[in-house]
């Protein structure tokens, strides 16, 4: 046992008066560190040596360049192969007969054939080449000996010496023997260099097709971003798709896949290309492989699209370029162009843009529109731009339900002539007998006479869903929402479905996270734009988009929530759309509440004033002077074509079948009759002012008497 170590401290304290005795302290050593071994030692640095950063790089540089000399051989001999025997010409034909492309194989097997009938000609003549050969070396050489003694005649004559017969044979022979000791003293340098030479050929060729596995390339060719898309790449993503009938369709191809790519186009932010799939292998396999797809091609799943166009057995690929989708795009032109206006008939509204870059423009002319996703991911802002555009039109009348009454529409004030703005069941009735009016306004419209000219109603109801599950019934138990047939708001909308688009009354509808209870299946079949951000589910995809859409490859589920705020995927014949393809993916343009009240108050300058009516009265007494003033509003003058529309929203009971004999007979005696003003029949304000005044004037003295 080893003893303790102690140690004999004094402690001397500081001098005083009186004598201290001195005390004596035992500490004990402190323990002494352990001693590590020296081979430990040794194994620690080792370790941090082999797992150091640049001991890796190194290693990865040492396998890389010698993979590329030993893949560079391959790739050598292969070509070599290929250029003697008919093995490229077989490869082709596998690929064809793959493909399922039998024409091109047989123009293959024939080209095949005229190789193999050359090459055993040319085989053919090298039996004889040798024989050939010799009887050509020695005439050659006898008239190459005659022409020398010929010039050394020549030259001897020349310069009278008989020598200078055989100088042109001498120097002839001197030259040869120059040669011969050049090639004696390069031959072994040569020999020795030119091994050399060889591997670097071979280096050459395999570092040009990086001829080496993934874990030996430096980090920034390992990681892939933003990876340019080549023929290669994309056939590698293709065979390494877990598709065992196309990886082994490629590994048979003798192109190794590249007969399967159509031309790979630059396509807005990013490129396109059309896959013709080999025989065996369904469309249906490569889009539900989507985001391993965009794995192996070094993207985001969000950032590959995956259509059928109408090509048989086809899929078209778009890829974003690395980070593209997540830049934002300009603004809509509704801000930057003071000058714009719009045209309901033959315009088409600025959108957005489609992934390609291009301006993605829409007509909404007799097109009942649906627009669903997610809450708070654009549907309003969305809808709304739609609205601003058309707005821009002075003919096109706007009747408005925000079932959210959050103040997103309230620049339509002075704009529509009926604003409905609120969340609660009492809005929701207003809602649903707005829509009831547009029903009765096109019920008088079909009964018009033929070749009669309307102008546009546009209804838009936002938050359509809060409609459809409203649990009110009216006073005869008829629901307002729900689906059934005694469902008023479901009726109604059907009703303008049906037959509105034939006299321009078209319905708008915006709704979140759609469901059957919600957005029942005839309400959105009826749309014939359909429209949706991001959403939870395919089978919700499908009811926004239908069943076509979806298949074809739309794929609003696939969207990322948050973040692809504004993107819509879009059915519709009134957009231009690939051909081929059933849907176009557009990312909208975002128009703030600033620049959508500068834009309504554009349109509010194009019209002669728009009195907007924020309740719909139901079963009140009525006055129809007073309400044809009210509906007049503030303009100069109005025509009696617009009048009557006012007339049927402001109170359907009382004037929704009014025609223009029953307005004349109201206003014959009064002061205010119509007139022609700029040959279209008027009312005047001003003329309604005053016959209201000296009717209240005569009412009040006929009470004085």
């Amino acid at each position: 046992m080893s003893e303790n170590v102690v140690h004999l401290h004094k402690h001397t304290d500081p001098p005083t008066t009186d004598t201290a005795p001195t005390v004596l302290t035992v500490v004990p050593d402190a323990p002494a560190a352990p001693i590590v071994p020296l081979w430990v030692r040794s194994g620690h640095a080792v370790k941090t040596a082999a797992t150091h950063e640049k001991t890796k790089t190194a290693a990865r540089a040492i396998a890389r360049h010698s993979l590329y000399t030993f893949n560079g051989g391959r790739i050598v001999a292969r070509r070599t192969w290929d250029g003697k025997t008919g093995a490229r010409y077989e490869r082709m034909i596998r690929a064809a007969e793959a493909a399922g492309n039998l024409e091109v194989a047989e123009e293959w097997e024939e080209r095949l054939q005229r190789f193999r009938a050359a090459r055993h000609h040319r085989r053919m003549d090298l039996l004889h080449s040798p024989v050939e050969a010799a009887k050509g070396v020695a005439v050659g050489t006898g008239m190459g000996i005659g022409a020398l003694v010929a010039l050394g005649i020549v030259m001897a004559i020349n310069n009278g010496d008989i020598a200078d017969v055989i100088t042109p044979l001498a120097a002839t022979i001197e030259f040869i023997a120059t040669v011969i000791r050049i090639v004696q003293i390069v031959w072994g340098p040569a020999l020795t260099i030119g091994p050399f030479l060889a591997l670097l050929a071979l280096w050459a060729v395999g570092s040009k097709q990086q001829a080496a596995p993934a874990w030996s390339m430096p980090d920034h060719v390992r990681s892939g971003e933003g990876e340019p898309i080549t023929p290669s790449i994309v056939v590698k993503a293709l065979r390494d798709l877990g598709v065992p009938a196309l990886r082994n369709a490629i590994k048979e191809m003798g192109d190794a896949g590249a007969s399967m790519l159509g031309p790979i186009r630059i396509a807005g932010c990013g490129v396109e290309v059309d896959v013709t799939l080999p025989s065996g292998v369904s469309t249906i396999e490569v889009q539900n492989r989507r985001r391993k797809l965009a794995e192996n091609l070094t993207r985001h799943e969000h950032e590959v699209f995956i259509n059928i166009p109408q090509a048989a057995r086809t899929v078209r690929l778009w890829v974003a370029d690395s980070g593209a989708l997540d830049e934002p795009i300009g603004p809509s032109p509704l801000v930057t162009d003071e000058t714009m206006t719009a045209d309901y008939t033959k315009g088409r509204a600025p959108w957005g843009q489609d992934l390609r870059g291009d301006a993605a423009a829409l007509s909404v002319y007799q097109r009942h529109l649906l627009i669903t996703g997610l809450s708070n991911q654009g549907k309003t802002a969305a809808l709304r731009a739609l609205a601003l555009w058309l707005a821009l039109d002075r003919s096109v009348e706007f009747r408005i339900a925000d079932l959210k009454g959050a103040g997103d529409w309230a620049m339509f004030d002075g704009l529509a002539s009926l604003l409905i703005q609120g969340p609660t069941d009492d809005h929701v009735i207003q809602a649903t007998e707005m829509v009831e009016g547009l029903v009765t306004e096109m019920e008088r419209r079909l009964q018009s006479p033929p070749g009669t000219v309307f102008l546009p109603l546009v209804g838009i109801v936002d938050e359509a869903q809060v409609a459809f599950m409203c649990p009110l019934k009216d006073a005869d138990k008829n629901p307002y929402g729900g689906s059934k047939a005694t469902s008023r708001y479901f009726m109604a909308v059907r009703k303008v479905h049906n037959q509105g688009r034939a006299v321009n009354v078209t319905l708008w509808e915006g709704t979140q996270d759609p469901t059957d209870q919600n957005l029942p299946k005839l309400v959105r079949e009826g749309a014939h734009t359909r429209a949706s951000l991001v959403l939870g589910s395919e089978s919700q995809a499908k009811m926004a988009l239908g069943d076509k859409a979806v298949e074809g490859g739309a794929a609003p589920h696939l969207l990322r929530q948050g973040l692809d705020k504004g993107t819509l995927v879009v059915a519709s014949d009134g957009i231009a759309i690939p051909a081929g393809q059933a849907s176009i993916t557009i990312r909208t343009h975002y128009i703030d509440d600033a620049d959508a009240n500068a834009i309504a108050d554009r349109a509010k300058a194009m019209r002669d004033g728009v009195t907007t009516l924020h309740v719909i009265e139901r079963g009140a007494e009525h006055d129809p002077l007073a309400d044809i003033a009210s509906v007049v509003g503030t303009a100069e003058r109005v025509r009696t074509k617009d009048v009557l529309p006012r007339l049927g929203t402001l109170n359907a009971d009382a004037y929704g079948g009014w025609s223009f004999i029953d307005l004349k007979r109201v206003l014959d005696g009064t002061g205010a009759e119509p007139y022609k003003s700029d040959g279209v029949m008027v009312i005047s304000r001003d003329r309604l002012a005053r016959a209201l005044a000296n009717r209240d004037s005569e009412g009040s003295a006929s009470a004085a008497e």
